[in-house]
């Protein structure tokens, strides 16, 4: 399916039970899942396992993960602050498909009220699988990387 072993998958509360569900349908594809959070319903802050996620990815320390909080748009917002980090927040397959293709999304953002599992494991699915096409995507990827290194000098 992929080339991809490891992933990491975070959550804040409005999240967990999806999170949950897609850990144990990650793991039954053989794939080595890091749990950075939630670990409960108990209310928490997004920006917390977001970063952390987003941190691990940042560092090269994973080369995917997978956040999930109600609507997405938090975790999008947090976790691309950090350099290297192509988080896409995806609602459909054509979106995931085309985030992977165009534009090397290294973390993929669900919005657990807009994707049930059924959805989110087939978003999953094409995320894993799609590779990156480069060429004139290459291009653009390079002026985002060059973005970065602007903002952070």
């Amino acid at each position: 399916m992929t080339d991809i072993a490891r992933i990491a998958i975070a959550s804040d509360h409005g999240g967990f039970v999806l999170k949950e569900k897609l850990k144990r349908y990650l793991e039954k594809k053989y794939l080595i899942v890091k749990d950075l959070g939630a670990y409960s319903k108990e209310r928490c802050d997004y920006p917390k396992t977001a970063f952390l996620l987003a941190d691990e990815v940042s560092r090269g320390k994973i080369k995917r993960g997978i956040l999930i909080c109600k609507s997405g748009v938090g975790n999008s917002i947090v976790a691309n602050k950090l350099p290297g980090v192509r988080a896409a927040l995806c609602y459909n397959v054509l979106a995931a498909r085309l985030s992977r293709e165009h534009n090397d999304s290294n973390v993929l953002v669900l919005g657990a009220l807009f994707a049930n599992e059924k959805l989110a494991r087939r978003i999953i699915d094409i995320w894993l699988k799609t590779e990156f096409q480069g060429g004139r995507h290459k291009r653009r990827l390079n002026q985002i990387k060059a973005i970065e290194r602007k903002v952070r000098s």
